[in-house]
């Protein structure tokens, strides 16, 4: 068996284990499901009325599951019937439920049974025994609500979330990184250094930027519209509502309308909606005229404002919004040049992450053949796509894996994961091949006998959104971005009154240069301004005084570095100009 198969079943096989202990401490509990997440495992609870459960608990929760770990229980699969699994779940709502649903799409049933202290509606897959289960290697960490099933007109059950790993350093590290992370919040991080707001009065998951956040903003943005012009890509715009009859053809009303905003006019009975993605807008303009089979690849790039209307749930600061844009690309090409391109936007994206200083690995999204009614076109679209995909990877010897289950409704995709500074998992860019798309919308080009062919769609994004993107690289760096990020790349500190002309004469140049400038002219003690532009985590401070003034220097403290140098005004500019050119 794999690491990774190992530990998922130690996970699921916990789930199991948390919901027996629930059950002996709390007996008149009524459960919901425990799968495996990323780190560790959950369980759903609905507790009797008179229970209050608190964080305070779990560890006598945790306790009874190491008695049930010592005593080497056996985990065992049973299939059964539909009638004998309402027998044995008869007081179990909500397993009740999730039998009536799969009875329903003439799925199997099975149970699991942990010893003789549990039994579960399950199909798998868990450890033989508990004793393969190192008890110094999870940890009940949290508490929350989640509605049964995700959907709000339901009830609201209580979450029970454990990590786990095989061995007890594996544990101590993760706990570690998880105090390190919440330091790093990015929503306490912005919050902290002025990036960005949320206001009731606006709407959850629907950002303001403040100046500072929108000069950090504007540089991704304008970094990813760099590359994509390098890559011989060129800038459209398209608007934010839609009739619904784009949204029809192209296979998002059917899979996504749930996942849209809808807009309604004063002057038409026209169903419109706001853009969740750009790529339907993008086929209409290459539609718009006659194309040659010398006029492909035709690729165009759009960093339009995009909406989707999540769950409130399942808002987080930057990182799940409603309102945020892509750095998005879309290249029209023929079947020849399919692994031109793919490798033109691999480049693009090895290029981004690299200034960034994130490493990735690639995980190709593939279909789920056993779901094949969730995604749109034919099984030989599908194989045909796919099988081109891995041919790619492969010829560019890039390490990846294989995620069934995981690709877009209308094709496969490549994701690119990134690793933080704190070992997390971040899934950012993506290059996804679609034929589906163009042949919904009957894209055609002239090829050199005259016929007429469908072109082949690569979708592709650098960062993905930019704004989410911003959230991560704010914990990633802990709000220590890089110079050319920085939303104030120089503090200028004057030590007395009588220095402030001489300040100003150093901000204009900086900024004759493009530079993002600070003077702090307040009442305030050397020692407690350069604290306080420490704390704000500015690249570079001047220190400006007598001697700065009469030799025409500064006295520069570079974040991070103990010892202070004296430069010339031009020497430093120089300095800066070449670190934030080169993107260091």
């Amino acid at each position: 068996m794999n690491q990774n198969k190992k530990i998922e079943n130690i996970r699921h096989s916990l789930s199991h284990l948390l919901a027996a202990a629930v059950l002996e401490t709390y007996p008149d509990t009524k459960l919901g499901i425990g799968p495996t997440i990323e780190n560790g495992f959950y369980y759903d609870f609905l507790f009797p009325e008179d229970t209050s459960i608190s964080k305070d608990d779990l560890k006598k929760i945790e306790e009874r599951m190491h008695t049930y770990i010592k005593k080497g229980l056996p985990f065992s699969k049973e299939k059964i019937s539909d009638k004998k699994a309402k027998k044995i779940f008869k007081d179990q709502e909500f397993k009740l439920d999730l039998i009536n649903e799969y009875t329903k799409e003439g799925k199997k049933l099975s149970i699991y049974k942990t010893g003789d202290i549990f039994t579960d509606l399950c199909s798998g897959n868990h450890v033989d025994n508990t004793k393969e289960i190192n008890s110094e290697g999870f940890q009940l960490t949290n508490i929350a609500g989640a509605y049964w099933r995700g959907d709000e007109s339901n009830q609201m059950l209580t979450r029970i979330y454990g990590v786990a790993f095989e061995t007890k350093e594996e544990l101590d590290e993760y706990l570690e990184n998880l105090e390190k992370a919440k330091q790093r919040d990015h929503r306490k991080l912005g919050k902290k250094l002025g990036l960005f707001v949320f206001s009731d009065l606006v709407g959850p998951g629907l950002p303001l930027f403040t100046p500072k956040g929108k000069r950090i903003l504007d540089a991704i943005k304008n970094y990813s519209r760099k590359l994509r012009k390098e890559m011989g890509y060129k800038e459209v715009q398209t608007p934010q509502i839609n009739k619904a009859d784009l949204f029809k053809k192209s296979g998002h009303y059917e899979k996504y309308q749930n996942d849209m905003f809808e807009a309604q006019s004063h002057y038409t009975d026209n169903e419109y909606y706001i853009k969740p993605m750009n790529c339907p807008q993008h086929t209409r303009i290459y539609a718009s005229k006659l194309r040659s089979y010398r006029d492909l690849p035709i690729r165009y790039a759009d960093f339009a404002m995009l909406y989707r209307d999540e769950q409130p749930g399942e808002l987080s600061g930057l990182t799940r919004l409603r309102s945020f844009s892509q750095d998005d690309g879309h290249s029209f090409c023929r079947e020849d040049q399919i692994g031109e391109e793919f490798e033109r936007a691999l480049n693009g994206v090895n290029k981004a992450l690299d200034t960034y200083r994130l490493n990735y690995f690639i995980r190709l999204s593939f279909w789920d053949k056993s779901d094949k009614d969730s995604y749109l076109g034919d099984e030989k679209l599908w194989e045909k796509s796919q099988s081109k995909l891995k041919e790619l990877v492969e010829k560019k010897n890039i390490d990846f894996e294989i995620e069934e289950g995981e690709a877009a409704f209308y094709g496969p995709k490549m994701d690119f994961i990134v690793k933080d500074s704190l070992g997390r998992e971040w899934q950012i860019s993506t290059i996804q091949l679609d034929i589906n798309m163009p042949s919904r919308f009957k894209l055609e080009y002239v090829d050199e006998n005259g016929e007429k062919q469908t072109p082949v769609m690569i979708h592709s994004a650098l960062v993905g959104s930019p704004e989410r993107f911003f959230g991560i690289l704010i914990e990633h760096y802990n709000g220590d971005f890089p110079t050319w990020l920085s939303p104030i790349q120089v503090k200028i500190l004057p030590i007395a009154e009588d220095h402030f002309k001489y300040c100003e004469n150093i901000r204009e140049k900086l900024e004759a240069n493009q530079i993002y400038v600070e003077i702090d002219k307040s009442d305030d003690s050397l020692g407690k301004k350069i604290r306080n532009a420490e704390t704000s985590k500015i690249p570079y401070i001047l220190v400006i005084g007598d001697n700065e003034i009469k030799d025409n220097s500064v006295n520069v403290r570079e974040r991070g570095k103990e010892n202070t140098e004296d430069m010339n005004v031009d020497g430093f500019l120089n300095k800066i100009n070449s670190e934030i050119k080169e993107r260091k």
